[in-house]
């Protein structure tokens, strides 16, 4: 057992040194660590909100503002379906609370009704045996011609769910071009979205990145309606009300249906105007977008068009000439901050629903200070008072003992900058619960090489069975906390996930250390001093 072959004791030792090298620069500020060759590992662990300090931001879907634009969009959905040749006519088409209601005139034509009607109720998943599954709306439709849509409990659920996964992505994407370091989003119950931006100073910037819609569409005006009579009375069918963010708002009536939407663009940058300096956003659309803005422009040419960033007028340019190339510029007396974030949301893309601000909390990084002193702390008094029972119970295999912990520690470092993981206060607790379990691994085989030199065996015999009569043990014991440790992660959430996830990296090392490390060293020992007699 205590034989070990060449390549075993190589790859042993090259994890052992590898483990060092990646985890030393975690011991060094980052100017420091700049400055090193470029053969040098240069990353280091990412400190979380509790240690660095930085904004934490728990989102949720709005359902209400969600729900009314579904039933919006519904509305023009039914009205282009029952438009279709051959035409069914229909009266009193409106959003009514939570429902869309309708009245079909052609009760002769109701089985083609239905039919159409039906194709609108958006089936988002069918079951295992192809029959029909979840659908997004129901339909009621009576004799007399009355239709009502509204949604399913179920269709209404894999709808959030839907959107909180697209949201996280957008946001995701937008965090990122704030330059901040590591930012954790996740998932926070069914519709509800958890931010974390560890060392960012301005969480107002963060809130207005990441909490607005941006959805940008662009609107021919309709100059044949006075924007005045409109707001007296109401707009035209077709048309829609809007104001600019002037101060004060300048109102504008615009085609209802967009000619573009974000979705056609591929990239927004913000740069100057070249006529008068000022900061403007850059735009360039794909080539099926930019096909359709250049048949558009060429149609309309004089025409005033509005672009419009969550219903409220950014500028109202006239139609000067065909815009061929694709390309295109937003102005509206931006600020050279305001310009670079509107770029930043276009190029991220919009979000799929609203979201509301839950939960909002600031983290000083004097806090962050402290959690690491304490940290610090608990895990020098923890290291060296195991270090110390060890020694003065086992004596020398205490001291290899104590080897293979500062090994453990040094292993879970490395892995966890390897991965890219966050250290929190939770993880740092995960560091020190893995110290004070490490040395349980030694304790039985050390109390095992007891109990044979206790039955006479020698020094060697006594050794080799130690190690391998408490594998089994030790592989026991570290696999039903390798359990509780995933069970952990994957019920568990922020805090509890980083406790897991550390905890879980440490039960990992330690079994190496214990059962090849440790082992090592022992051989090493015993062929260098010969031992006859077992002091431990």
């Amino acid at each position: 057992m205590l034989y070990l072959s060449r390549w075993k004791i190589a790859l042993i030792l090259a994890v052992v040194i590898g483990g060092f090298v990646v985890c030393i620069p975690n011991f060094f500020s980052k100017e420091t660590v700049a400055k090193w060759p470029s053969w040098l590992p240069h990353r280091q662990l990412v400190l979380g909100l509790d240690l660095q300090g930085g904004v934490y931001l728990l989102y949720e879907v709005d359902r209400q503002d969600y729900i009314q634009k579904r039933l919006k969009t519904l509305t023009g959905e039914i009205r282009n379906t029952l438009r279709e040749n051959p035409r069914i006519g229909y009266s009193d088409l409106k959003v009514q609370g939570q429902t869309v209601t309708l009245q079909i005139r052609d009760l002769d034509r109701m089985d083609d009704a239905r039919k159409r009607l039906t194709a609108l109720t958006n089936p988002l998943s069918n079951t295992l045996f192809g029959g029909q599954g979840t659908t997004e709306f129901s339909l009621d439709l009576g004799s007399d011609g009355k239709a009502t849509y509204a949604f399913t409990q179920n269709g209404l659920e894999q709808r959030v769910r839907s959107i909180v996964d697209q949201s996280m992505g957008v946001i995701a994407r937008r965090v990122d071009e704030l330059g901040t370091v590591e930012p954790s989003i996740q998932r926070e119950g069914a519709d509800r979205i958890l931010v974390e931006a560890p060392g960012l100073d301005d969480p107002d910037r963060l809130k207005q990145i990441v909490g607005q819609t941006a959805q940008l569409t662009f609107h021919l005006v309709d100059t044949s309606v006075n924007p005045q009579q409109a707001i007296q009375s109401r707009p035209p069918a077709g048309d829609v009300l809007l104001y600019s963010m002037n101060d004060p708002p300048i109102p504008y009536v615009v085609e209802e249906t967009p000619l573009l939407t974000g979705d056609d663009l591929v990239d927004a940058q913000a740069t100057f105007d070249q006529r008068d300096h000022q900061p403007v956003v850059s735009f360039r659309l794909s080539t099926a977008g930019a096909r359709k803005f250049g048949l558009i422009t060429q149609q309309n040419v004089g025409r005033p068009f509005a672009i419009v960033l969550d219903n409220e007028v950014i500028s109202a340019p006239n139609i000067r000439e065909p815009i061929l190339g694709g390309a295109g510029q937003i102005s509206g007396n931006f600020s050279v901050q305001s310009a670079n974030d509107l770029a930043v949301l276009l190029r991220a893309g919009a979000l799929p629903a609203k979201l509301s601000i839950v939960e909002e909390r600031t983290i000083g990084p004097g806090l962050g200070e402290d959690s690491i002193r304490a940290g610090k702390i608990a895990s020098i008094i923890a290291t060296a008072a195991v270090c110390i029972y060890m020694l003065a119970t086992y004596g020398l295999l205490g001291m290899i003992a104590n080897v293979a912990v500062i090994v453990n520690v040094a292993l879970i470092f490395a892995i966890l900058t390897i991965l890219g993981a966050t250290l929190t206060l939770p993880g740092i607790a995960g560091i020190v619960l893995t110290v004070g379990t490490a040395v349980d691994s030694n304790v039985l085989i050390y109390e095992r090489i007891r109990e044979e030199a206790r039955h006479g065996r020698s020094a060697i015999a006594s050794i080799d069975l130690g190690f391998k009569r408490a594998i089994g043990t030790i592989l026991d014991a570290n696999l039903t906390m390798l359990i509780s440790a995933v069970v952990l992660f994957y019920l568990g959430s922020g805090p509890i996930r980083g406790f897991a996830v550390t905890h879980a990296i440490g039960i990992l090392t330690t079994m190496f250390t214990a059962v090849t490390f440790t082992r090592l060293l022992v051989a090493f020992w015993v062929r260098w001093r010969r031992p006859t007699v077992i002091n431990v």
